[in-house]
């Protein structure tokens, strides 16, 4: 008030001051309830991550967070629904880069992944590892090699799903290695390692989220880990690329997309957002429990060119390998 003494006006000024610096940042993304789609089923290890999210970006925003499962189609399902929604930030999306980069190489989809979408987090990254059955006689990767090579035709390799990463590695290894391992394609990796633990199928190229549980009760064993260096998970498995094959360098992330529509500014608060709720360490520690490595923050334009140099390299292989679904 204009008649207030000077002090009375001071001290009113920083106390708004203070109320509005102790607002979370991300309270200019919105004030109405968020919707977080996901493209596989409740329980899973992407839908635990979005659940992880959702639950510390409720509380810095002060609004629910609600995760929404939209499982099938490979990811076609979710994302439909997250293009047909309005671009103004209510709705995002929890996601693999998996269904960005490599499904739409065999999977005819309504949508071009690298037009109609926006990376705006990545938030842990998944290597890829080679775990064998228990009982296989091989117990490093040059031997497993010369094993494979002792009984031509006999052998198989597992993968989530052919036109994957999966699918690749094993098809690369093939050839560089001179093997001649038969491709036994499964509808996700939990069916898939249930015929590698039996002793049905004596390999698989499988996502470290999913392997390392059961590589940590002995019921895999791991052969290479698919990356230029060692992972902090498995720090005693050598890389592919120790052993001579840095072709085989295979990883997802997992974070958050939405629509392209969606103006940058809004895209630049969410990312914030997410960034500062996957930097609270009780989500680290959560994420880091299932698998995940934390990744650091990326800016937008990176974000982008990396995913659209990923998906290049896929089409690359899909094409020099002839891999069909």
């Amino acid at each position: 008030m204009p008649n207030q003494p000077a002090p009375l006006r001071m001290r009113r000024a920083i106390l708004a001051a203070i109320m509005t610096l102790a607002m979370p940042a991300a309270m200019a993304w919105t004030s109405k309830p968020v919707r977080v789609l996901v493209p596989a089923p409740a329980g899973g290890t992407m839908d635990v991550m979005a659940r992880v999210l959702a639950e510390q970006l409720a509380a810095d925003l002060g609004q629910s967070v609600v995760v929404d499962n939209k499982p099938g189609g490979g990811g076609a399902i979710a994302i439909n629904t997250m293009l047909a929604a309005p671009a103004d930030g209510q709705t995002i999306m929890v996601t693999a880069t998996n269904v960005l980069t490599e499904v739409p190489q065999v999977q005819k989809t309504p949508y071009d992944t690298m037009k109609d979408v926006r990376p705006l987090a990545a938030v842990g990254r998944s290597r890829m590892v080679l775990v064998g059955a228990p009982n296989l006689p091989a117990k490093d990767l040059k031997s497993l090699i010369a094993y494979a090579k002792a009984n031509p035709g006999k052998l198989s390799f597992a993968s989530y799903s052919a036109g994957t990463a999966s699918h690749y590695a094993g098809a690369i290894m093939n050839q560089e290695a001179g093997m001649d391992l038969q491709h036994v394609p499964f509808a996700g990796s939990g069916p898939a390692l249930a015929q590698v633990m039996g002793g049905q199928i004596p390999l698989m190229y499988d996502g470290m989220v999913t392997s390392l549980p059961m590589i940590r009760a002995g019921k895999l064993q791991p052969y290479a880990v698919a990356s230029r260096t060692r992972s902090p998970l498995l720090p005693q498995v050598p890389t592919f690329a120790e052993q001579g094959y840095p072709d085989i360098d295979f990883s997802n992330w997992v974070g958050v997309i939405a629509s392209a529509q969606m103006p940058a500014d809004v895209a630049q608060k969410i990312q914030s957002a997410v960034y500062k709720a996957a930097a609270n360490p009780k989500v680290r520690e959560r994420l880091e429990a299932l698998g995940y490595e934390p990744m650091p923050a990326q800016s937008l334009q990176d974000l982008s060119q990396s995913l659209h140099a990923e998906y290049d390299r896929n089409a690359g292989i899909v094409k020099t390998f002839n891999i069909k679904p």
